[in-house]
Formats: structure tokens, C-alpha cells, sequence
């Protein structure tokens, strides 16, 4: 008896079953979000003369022009916090926004090969583009952490809480990266008008300056959601020499969710269509 061949399980194929899925495939395909995410930072390094320094040398250069700009220029003051250091704070979570945002919005046109022949939830892909920049982001605070300390500022225990702004500035990035990423898809243009995004958003966002110096300006810059993200990771990481606005923490979260939500629905809505488009 046990020498009976047994059928193979029916495939059953269902009206919408993908749709009332998504979110547990988006589980069970996890593991291809992590092949993903580290193809790309093999991609990017394998070949590059300077490796992983790249990560370093990028945000160096910008500490030095943004410094030289705004407090040898502008003369806009630092406090009791060296200059270039808070600039640095700065520059990381512009960093994580900056990359994963460039990166979702060309990654479903340059992996328009699976797009097309296999399927899994192409969340996935933009959801990539976030994981590797983070992955750089942290690369430059195990810089930023040792100059902190040798600038005479050390860790408190407000460190504990900057996981709480490295996950918010994801979202962030993960909100706009979702439209830039599904318009990309639609519209090729954007693949050009991403980077001059990225260029106004670097002097909207207090990467270069303190905002507590600017007090009438506070509430409008605050409706940046990177704004509080910026100062939440100053505030984390010299040690509360940098003034933190609860009241722009608000705003920023409600946009960054407002940002989120529209995000996740216009990809929902336009994906279908990635394979016939792309």
C-alpha cells in the first residue's frame, strides 16, 4: 500500500486572493527582501576603489562645505556644540532619508526584469532601497560617535532613544520614497526631478543649522517631517546640548503619517499595473 503514487495537492486559484494575502506574503517573502537589499550594498562596493570609505567621505566633504557656509558665511551660530559635529548629527538622518529616497524611487525600474517575470509583493523592492541606507547611515555614526567623544561629548542616556528617530526618519524616507517610487514607474521624468528634490530638501531641512536659534521659523520648518528627526538625532547624540520642540515633534509625526498612509495607498492602487508599464 505504501508503493501508491499520491496526486499532488490541487492548486486552487482564487479571484483576489493576492489582495486579501498582501501583507502575509509581504512576511513570507521576507527573506528575498534581505537577497535584495544585499545584492545592492555588494553592487555598490565590489567594484569601488574606495569602498565602504565612500560612505564616509561623501558626508565628510559635506560637513566641511555645509560648515564653511553657514557658520563661516552666514555666521549662523553653533552654541556650546563644535560646529562641524553638528553638522554631522545632521548629516545622518539627511543621509538615511537621501539614500533610501533616490534608491526607492529608481529600484522597481532597475529590477524591471523580476517586475515583469515573477511574483511577490513589490513593496519589497522600495522596502530594499530603505534597508541599504540604513546600512550606510550606520557605517557613518560609528565616525560620528568616536568624534562626538572626542570633542568631550559622550553618550547619555539619551542615546537609548535614537532607534526612536532612526526608525522615524525610515518612515519618513518610506512615505515619500512609496510616491516618488510608483510615479517613477508611471513617469520617467521623475528619475530627474528626484534629485533636485533632494537639493531643495537639504536647505529646508535644518541639516546646516540650529533651529532653536531661529524661533519665528520653527513652527514652518517643523512641517518638514525630517525636521524633528534632525533634531531628535542631535539631541540623542550630544548629550541635550541641542534643544528639543516637542510641539514640532507632533507636527512632524502627523505629516510623516499623513505622508505614509497616502504613500502606501497610491502604490497599492498603481501596482498592478508596474508589470504592464515598467
Amino acid at each position: 500500500m505504501n508503493d501508491i503514487p499520491t496526486s499532488p495537492p490541487p492548486i486552487i486559484i482564487e479571484a483576489g486572493r493576492t489582495e486579501r494575502h498582501y501583507w502575509r506574503d509581504l512576511w513570507r517573502y521576507r527573506e528575498l527582501l534581505g537577497f535584495l537589499a544585499w545584492r545592492d550594498v555588494k553592487v555598490r562596493y565590489k567594484q569601488a576603489v574606495l569602498g565602504v570609505a565612500w560612505a564616509v567621505i561623501q558626508p565628510a566633504i559635506n560637513t566641511l562645505l555645509l560648515t564653511f557656509v553657514f557658520n563661516k558665511l552666514a555666521k549662523m551660530p553653533g552654541g556650546d556644540v563644535p560646529y562641524p559635529l553638528l553638522v554631522l548629527a545632521g548629516l545622518l538622518p539627511w543621509q538615511l532619508f537621501s539614500g533610501a529616497f533616490s534608491g526607492a524611487g529608481s529600484s522597481l525600474v532597475n529590477n524591471a526584469h523580476l517586475i515583469s517575470k515573477v511574483y511577490f509583493p513589490r513593496l519589497i523592492v522600495p522596502l530594499s532601497a530603505v534597508v541599504v541606507a540604513l546600512i550606510d547611515m550606520l557605517v557613518l555614526l560609528g565616525i560620528a560617535i568616536p568624534y562626538a567623544m572626542y570633542e568631550g561629548i559622550y553618550p547619555t542616556w539619551r542615546f537609548l532613544l535614537l532607534p526612536l528617530f532612526v526608525l522615524g526618519t525610515m518612515l519618513v524616507a518610506l512615505g515619500a520614497g512609496l510616491w516618488i517610487t510608483a510615479l517613477t514607474v508611471k513617469y520617467r521624468d521623475f528619475r530627474f526631478i528626484t534629485p533636485f528634490l533632494l537639493q531643495i530638501g537639504m536647505f529646508v531641512t535644518p541639516v546646516g543649522y540650529r533651529t532653536d536659534f531661529l524661533p519665528n521659523w520653527r513652527d514652518w520648518l517643523a512641517l518638514n517631517p525630517l525636521t524633528s528627526m534632525v533634531e531628535g538625532f542631535r539631541w540623542c547624540l550630544l548629550g541635550g546640548r541641542t534643544d528639543f520642540y516637542d510641539r514640532g515633534l507632533f507636527l512632524s509625526l502627523t505629516v510623516t503619517a499623513v505622508m505614509l498612509v497616502t504613500g502606501l495607498w497610491y502604490f497599492r492602487k498603481t501596482e498592478r499595473q508596474f508589470a504592464d508599464v515598467i
